[in-house]
């Protein structure tokens, strides 16, 4: 399925978002800065992308953590995931948390996170009385084990 998504450059050093192999579920999002640009041990930053998306009604993007950013230097998304709606026409930054004990340095054009479009229903809640029984029942956390 093919799902049709407008989207602008704000600086002419933009790049599209890549799918980076035939099945990836979710393309990659780069740094659009002009110069590199660091994140100590514990700290948090913005990154912009140069970017602005118009979504189709009834559908987000989700921005998501880089799994080798996240292995190898302890970085994430730190609102994983983060939410683009649909009626939002700003430039999509990535808010980046270092979780290491080291220096991490963005450079201009580097992958910082993925992002993913998805349908999202709106939700008729209907307050019931009592819910339908299951299996799981009231089980929260933990409790299939750990």
């Amino acid at each position: 399925m093919t799902v049709g998504v407008q989207i602008k450059r704000l600086f002419d050093s933009a790049e599209l978002p890549e799918y980076a192999t035939a099945g990836a579920g979710a393309v990659d999002l780069k740094a659009c800065i002009a110069k590199s640009m660091r994140i100590g041990p514990g700290f948090t930053e913005k990154v912009p992308t140069g970017l602005a998306f118009a979504l189709p009604a009834g559908y987000g993007m989700f921005i998501i953590s880089r799994s080798g950013l996240a292995i190898m230097h302890d970085i994430v998304v730190l609102n994983s995931p983060g939410l683009i709606d649909s009626d939002y026409r700003g430039e999509v930054c990535v808010v980046l948390k270092n979780i290491g004990g080291s220096t991490f340095h963005v450079h201009p054009g580097a992958r910082i996170a993925q992002a993913f479009v998805v349908q999202l229903p709106k939700i008729a809640w209907q307050e019931a009385d009592t819910l339908s029984d299951t299996a799981r029942g009231l089980g929260g956390f933990g409790h299939t084990g750990v």
